[in-house]
């Protein structure tokens, strides 16, 4: 099941615990499992609110003692030595380290001896250890969000006023996309930054999906503007194909020797590059030159990028993301006559799935057995689709 976090208004941890409740969480469920962690000295009030005519769940985590105060050695022992799940505890530990290494910077203190109120309170444990256990029980796999809104002004803390977006949040957002509003209050606090920054696959607008159901949660402000509210939305991903996001770095060159060109391609191969083309083009003074593109992704893109400039004899690259459609595909192993022959079993929109075998598989089998390759490619699709048409009519009988 894929989220979208709709931040319009921001996002903190109560305004996703809220969502999260309206799209079918118990909140009896949750609070049974936040006291098992154990966590105690405190109640979950849960009530619904309209906020410009919209239904929402508004959540309120009343504490019996608010001095309680925490390292983080301490959270990740009580976090680890829980009855949770491996993934409720997993995903909760990675929302921590958002805001134990946020303030370990501002405060410059060793991550495991960060120790302050908001880390440690347990209002920042239900809503963390929360969230974590919602997203569990939706069957959540996949959290993708908006772009966050950031407020403007100056609020208080217990180490004075400063000034908004809080550090600790702006630290934590480090390549999160964000905008400024003019609203002058708190829109994205430390935890709801770090719940979106550790869970969100993704940034950007509403995916394709088929939307299943909304919840919204309400923010403890009225804001004059526009609802305060964080609307999640639940659905499913196209199936029929994959999506994800490379890089194309590319360049123009006019003045090497060609034979450069073969070796070039060899060694961006060897670094990860997932495609390479060299494309005709007349460049200025309509001198003919040759472009080379290269499709990479985000890990492979400094190498790529200091291959070019080291082996050819241009000064400067292009390099700019694209998203990507693709078909789903496996891996298998065609067993044939000539040997095993590894190959990519293509599944089509419809259902279809075809099979083409790899090059590399098929060169290897063509140069010890001294045949064609056209021969192994040819012996291995008339098999397998022979074998494939065998197990068709036993199905039917």
């Amino acid at each position: 099941m894929l989220a979208y976090f709709d931040c319009f208004s921001g996002i903190s941890g109560d305004m996703t615990l809220g969502a999260l409740i309206a799209l079918g969480v118990p909140p009896d469920w949750l609070k049974d499992n936040l006291f098992s962690i154990p966590l105690e000295g405190f109640d979950l009030a849960v009530t619904e609110q309209s906020r410009n005519g919209i239904s929402a769940e508004s959540v309120s985590v009343h504490l019996a003692d608010e001095s309680t105060s925490r390292n983080y050695s301490q959270i990740k022992s009580l976090i680890e030595q829980s009855p949770l799940s491996e993934n409720v505890k997993s995903n909760s530990l990675k929302i921590f380290e958002k805001i134990a290494k946020a303030e370990s910077g501002i405060h410059n203190t060793p991550l495991e001896r960060v120790h302050f109120h908001e880390l440690g309170g347990i209002d920042a444990l239900v809503d963390i250890v929360g969230a974590a256990l919602c997203l569990e029980y939706l069957e959540i796999s996949e959290v993708i969000s908006s772009p966050l809104p950031l407020g403007r002004g100056f609020t208080v803390c217990q180490h004075g006023r400063i000034p908004l977006p809080a550090p600790a949040t702006v630290q934590i957002l480090k390549g999160v996309p964000v905008y400024g509003t003019d609203i002058p209050f708190e829109l994205v606090t430390p935890t709801g930054a770090a719940i979106i920054a550790a869970m969100a696959s993704s940034f950007g607008p509403l995916p394709e999906m088929e939307i299943i159901n909304s919840g919204y949660g309400a923010g403890q402000r009225d804001l004059e503007t526009q609802p305060n509210l964080l609307r999640i939305i639940t659905g499913k991903k196209n199936e029929n194909h994959d999506k994800d996001e490379v890089i194309v770095v590319e360049t123009s060159i006019d003045d090497m020797n060609p034979e450069i060109f073969g070796f070039l391609i060899e060694r961006l191969f060897e670094d990860g590059a997932l495609d390479v083309l060299f494309i005709p083009v007349f460049m200025k003074k309509n001198r003919p030159g040759t472009m080379v593109q290269t499709l990479c992704e985000k890990h492979n893109f400094n190498q790529i990028i200091n291959r070019i400039l080291s082996e050819t004899t241009s000064t400067g690259i292009r390099h700019y993301k694209v998203k990507r459609a693709k078909l789903k595909r496996k891996t298998v192993i065609l067993k044939t006559s000539l040997g095993d022959v590894q190959a990519k079993a293509i599944i089509h929109p419809d259902g279809i799935e075809r099979i083409a075998p790899e090059y590399e598989a098929c060169r290897k089998i063509a140069l010890e057995k001294n045949i064609p390759v056209r021969v192994v490619y040819d012996t291995a699709l008339k098999e397998i689709s022979r074998q494939q048409s065998l197990d068709k009519n036993r199905a039917g009988l």
